[in-house]
């Protein structure tokens, strides 16, 4: 491991923070004046080690030729990943969905992941568009995607996308199990939850984020 003494690591410090605030990198002059060195010769001098210890490349007949080297100049690496969008679902009264064996089927359009939710195993989530205004109060608006886990399971609270069997339609609430019933309750004041025997209530996913839509 290379030590530096502390004059050189200021010089590092300070190129790595000036070509972090401009994209370029600054003159010797600079560098001289930032650091209060008595001349350019010491500031060249320094110079001359960072890039002898690897930290630094210097073309001499280039102004600013200064170049940075190693894990500092790099860009962190995000990974890009992308999920279906597999159709629509209401945030109001319940809609009929074509597909009533849920929405797991190939669909054609995709979005690309918030880097926030890429933690969450993003191979297994999917998208729905919405829908309608129920769940206004949880900021979430007609064309608006939300983000979900498949899971046939939800606890009380949970915003889950759930498909009612007997009436073939999709709804997205928030789930209350209240003895044998289900209450589905939106998030808007202006409208009453939705009360359903707990047998004609499926869960096929939960809310774990939202995409805003853009106007």
């Amino acid at each position: 491991m290379t030590l530096l003494n502390p004059r050189q690591q200021e010089i590092l410090d300070f190129v790595r923070g000036y070509h972090l605030d401009r994209s370029y990198m600054p003159s010797v002059r600079e560098i001289q004046a930032a650091c209060e060195i008595s001349s350019t010769s010491v500031v060249d001098y320094n110079l001359r080690i960072l890039e002898r210890e690897g930290f630094v490349r210097r073309s001499p007949d280039i102004s600013r030729g200064l170049e940075l080297v190693g894990t500092e100049e790099k860009e962190p690496q995000i990974e890009i990943f992308q999920i279906p969008v597999l159709g629509s679902i209401a945030a109001g009264e319940p809609i009929p969905v074509p597909e009533s064996e849920g929405w797991r089927s190939e669909g054609s359009e995709t979005i690309t992941l918030p880097p926030e939710l890429a933690t969450r195993n993003p191979e297994e989530l999917f998208a729905l568009r919405v829908k309608g205004y129920s769940m206004i109060d949880a900021l979430i608006t007609d064309g608006d995607i939300v983000v979900l886990t498949p899971t046939s399971q939800a606890r009380n609270g949970d915003m889950i996308a759930a498909w009612l069997p007997l009436e073939e339609t999709a709804t997205l609430k928030r789930f209350f199990l209240e003895g044998d019933m289900v209450r589905l309750q939106p998030e808007n004041k202006q409208m009453d939850p939705i009360m359903v025997p707990a047998g004609n209530v499926q869960v096929h996913g939960r809310v774990v984020g939202v995409i805003r839509r853009m106007n």
